[in-house]
């Protein structure tokens, strides 16, 4: 949960020009933020009962705080090139210890430092770029969040890495057309680094600022990262396949466009697919979004609902149909499954029905609030990685099973409230519950409700 913003005061501010002349602009930037949160019954107790953690306090109190300077360049070569460039950096730090039993830590990391060169020629624009940058492909499903933070980095929740570590971009514009080609390096945090390499392509047709229809399709060119597969049956312990992701294949076709005859209603899908013939692998996602703005009321009342899938693997096949989710953004407002859940539940094996509603009472204050029902695919699958292994008694033998029995895991609410105090300076603050459904109880009988709040400050120049 960190910081979003829907009022007309967020939008970007007005750049610090630190120089201008007739072939140079020198820009300066600055981002900043702390944020306060607390955590009642975190992850509904799981730790005892499945990983048999007896000294994991399940509440949990701690600040955090980051900062983010950086300047960006352009220099103008005539009346068709401009060479370009950017250069940021990351501090951050946690006081107190955070939902994953990580804290007082900080690192202070390079975010950004690329450099490009941009050129014309009537109405088709070239573009290439090199070095540490941000980058999102189509709507963020497999490819935005270059970044990690949290653990030994600190400012889990603000999370304010996004720069992969490493971005190759060519990129075509004509007209309402873009193609780009991509290699990156994800910035993974040290904990958990799977040296992961990926390259593709994004095409997107913008039709109108509203509307887009655009494809998404690569390669995991280089990974260690493994995978859990479920056991014959779902009787036993996952078997976890080293260095899996390699050699991954995935498409996204993404769109969204109003309605016809309803200009304030609008429509979205995304349908994601993965292949990896060394492993078997054949797994797929997808999403349907319809939403409407009551634009002529002044509060602009917003609804939106939305289902969105992401498949497990079946125990009753040779097959692994576990779906990967990469490096999607998991901010509630775009692919996060729930809210509390989805610091448990990762965008596999898992379904979500998500109804949202949102009020602007003035142009500085919004309200929004989120109903996540999340279920599994598959049963006696894993969630996230291995996650529920233990053993059970079954016709009076112990045997170890995994995942979940019962389809329906929890039932998230999340209640936000931001005010734009100015061009500059934003408040957000946010309470959620995660009320446990009978395949979280399956595991944890007596599981409780898992409820949290926050309030954070973020300045944006």
């Amino acid at each position: 949960m960190g910081f979003a913003s829907s009022s007309a005061f967020a939008q970007t501010p007005e750049p610090i020009i630190l120089h201008k002349s007739d072939d140079l602009t020198v820009t300066g930037h600055f981002q900043g933020g702390v944020n306060l949160v607390a955590e009642h019954n975190l992850f509904w107790k799981f730790a005892e009962t499945v990983a048999g953690v007896t000294d994991f306090d399940p509440n949990a109190e701690w600040f955090e705080a980051y900062v983010k300077p950086g300047v960006t360049f352009e220099r103008r070569m005539g009346d068709q090139a401009t060479f370009y460039g950017g250069l940021s950096g990351v501090g951050s730090m946690t006081i107190g210890t955070d939902a994953f039993d990580a804290g007082d830590t900080g690192r202070v990391t390079l975010e950004e430092g690329y450099l490009g060169w941009r050129y014309k020629v009537d109405e088709t624009t070239f573009d290439l770029s090199v070095g540490p940058r941000d980058f999102k492909a189509g709507t963020g499903m497999l490819i935005e969040a270059g970044g990690s933070s949290g653990f030994s980095r600190g400012a889990l929740k603000l999370g304010p890495r996004k720069a992969w570590s490493f971005a190759g971009l060519g990129a075509v514009t004509r007209g309402k057309f873009k193609g780009t080609a991509f290699y990156l390096d994800p910035n993974e945090s040290p904990d958990n680094d799977g040296h992961n390499r990926l390259a593709g392509v994004d095409f997107r047709y913008d039709s109108n600022p509203n509307a887009v229809i655009g494809l998404t399709a690569g390669k995991v060119l280089e990974s260690e990262s493994p995978y859990p597969k479920a056991p014959p049956g779902g009787i036993g312990v996952p078997t976890i396949i080293p260095g899996a992701r390699d050699g991954l294949q995935f498409a996204n076709v993404y769109i969204r466009s109003p309605l016809m005859g309803a200009p304030n209603a609008f429509m979205a899908a995304d349908l994601a697919f993965e292949r990896n013939d060394r492993i078997n692998l054949r797994a797929w996602a997808g999403r349907a979004q319809v939403g409407y703005t009551f634009a002529e009321h002044r509060w602009k009342p917003t609804f939106t609902l939305g289902y969105q899938t992401f498949s497990g693997d079946d125990p009753d096949t040779p097959r692994l149909e576990r779906f990967d989710p990469l490096y999607y953004e998991g901010n509630p407002s775009a692919w996060s499954t729930g809210t509390k859940s989805s610091m448990v539940f990762i965008n596999s094996n898992v379904n979500s029905w998500q109804v949202a509603a949102s009020i602007a009472p003035t142009p500085r204050d919004t309200f929004t609030a989120r109903v996540h029902r999340i279920e599994a695919d598959q049963l006696r699958s894993p969630i996230q990685f291995g996650q529920a292994t233990r053993v059970v008694v079954q016709n009076g033998v112990n045997s170890p099973i995994t995942g979940v029995t019962r389809h329906h895991l929890s039932d998230d609410l999340y209640v936000e409230y931001f005010r734009a105090m100015s061009s500059h300076l934003f408040l957000t603050a946010g309470f959620s519950v995660s009320v446990p459904g009978a395949g979280i109880k399956s595991i944890v009988e007596d599981a409780p409700i898992w409820a949290g709040a926050y309030v954070n400050l973020i300045a944006n120049y």
